[in-house]
């Protein structure tokens, strides 16, 4: 598999995104643990970060100032 064991560079969309270099993962902004993008469900277009889980994605909608 092409890209194997390297972070992905992603444009993140609102439902979507788009790879813009190959890689099969991406890095959690808030826990750093690795996410694997068949896995990833969490991310925020504005700040084009991904997040692990929703717990991660609601801290760093609280460290923005967004809660």
């Amino acid at each position: 598999m092409s890209g194997r064991s390297r972070e992905a560079k992603i444009h993140y969309l609102d439902g979507t995104f788009r790879l813009l270099s190959t890689g099969d993962h991406v890095r959690c902004a808030i826990t750093g643990t690795l996410i694997a993008i068949e896995e990833l469900r969490y991310w925020s277009v504005e700040r084009q970060e991904a997040y692990a889980d929703a717990a991660a994605s609601v801290e760093a909608e609280r460290r923005a100032g967004k809660l």
